[in-house]
């Protein structure tokens, strides 16, 4: 289906104008702002949400469709998971550079062929937050370079198996799921 044969978007418009605001925390990745905002009815409201740079995100396939994955621990959800590699934006730094970067720094792979799969809002609630999620393929294993603070472990899982485990409930991050997801998808539509 091409995007001209889709369906027009709604076209009511609901836009939020902000009135006032304020940056009420900022961390080494997170900032939380606080705003004041009016409502299409002329209403006021309250609005929290946090700013974050934006991430890159990579499902690494070899050439025997096995998927390159992690396992570790999440501190803010107090358990560990299975996930494809993944890191945020430097400053200035293109989606596409960061997730070469993540991937060969994370699991030792180096990738020589990149195709972006998809973006993904992560939390458009509450976050600005946008995964970057490429296709990786072309394989040739290195060494990684994590950095000090980053514990995790990099396994090979054949494709079928990861859905299986998504399917089961072993794969519950988002971003993964959605990289698995969409490359099915993909993967189907190119047999």
């Amino acid at each position: 289906m091409t995007t001209e044969s889709l369906r027009p978007l709604p076209t009511s418009d609901f836009t939020e104008h902000p009135a006032s605001g304020a940056e009420v925390y900022q961390g080494e990745l997170l900032r939380v702002h606080s705003d004041l905002v009016i409502l299409p009815d002329g209403q006021h409201a309250n609005r929290e949400y946090i700013r974050h740079p934006g991430a890159a995100a990579i499902l690494a396939l070899t050439d025997d469709e096995q998927v390159v994955l992690e396992w570790q621990f999440r501190y803010p959800a107090a358990r560990h998971y299975v996930e494809i590699p993944a890191g945020k934006l430097d400053a200035g730094e293109p989606p596409q550079q960061a997730a070469r970067r993540e991937l060969q720094e994370e699991t030792g792979w180096v990738a020589s062929h990149w195709e972006l799969l998809v973006e993904h809002d992560v939390a458009i609630a509450y976050s600005n937050e946008r995964i970057h999620i490429y296709l990786a393929t072309g394989l040739v294993a290195g060494t990684a370079h994590r950095d000090e603070e980053e514990f995790l472990e990099c396994f090979l899982l054949p494709f079928d198996e990861a859905l299986a485990w998504l399917d089961a409930g072993r794969i519950t991050d988002s971003k993964t799921q959605v990289a698995l997801l969409t490359y099915d998808r993909l993967r189907r539509a190119r047999r």
